[in-house]
């Protein structure tokens, strides 16, 4: 369930695509083995996951598509769904937020 939550959120903008992915390795890693050896190898998301969890940080190209992704995602939304002015201050506000989170990672090398 957490895996399927993570990767709807790698689409959708508000939904912290990292935080399902730790849990569901969580558990995994105290459940299944073989699950949690796939969700830390996998290609899409394995090093990322890994990268990470490991508090070693993340390469400049997946904080620039993450900030990127969350501001179109962000900025369709306010358009498209003609939210009211407490709404698109409060994502402005989140955005905000995760941007920074995003550039105080520490930057690894690609």
């Amino acid at each position: 369930m957490f895996v399927g939550i993570g990767v709807i959120g790698i689409f959708v903008p508000l939904l912290p695509t990292t935080v399902f992915l730790l849990i569901a390795a969580a558990c995994f890693g105290r459940s299944s083995p073989r699950a949690h050896h796939w969700l830390t190898t996998n290609r899409w998301f394995g090093t990322y996951l890994h990268n990470y969890s490991a508090r070693r940080g993340a390469t400049v190209s997946t904080k620039i598509t993450s900030i990127g992704a969350l501001w179109i995602g962000i900025g369709a939304a306010v358009f498209f769904l003609a939210t009211p002015l407490w709404l698109t201050a409060s994502l402005g506000v989140i955005a905000a937020a995760v941007t920074t989170h995003l550039l105080m990672l520490q930057t690894l090398r690609d």
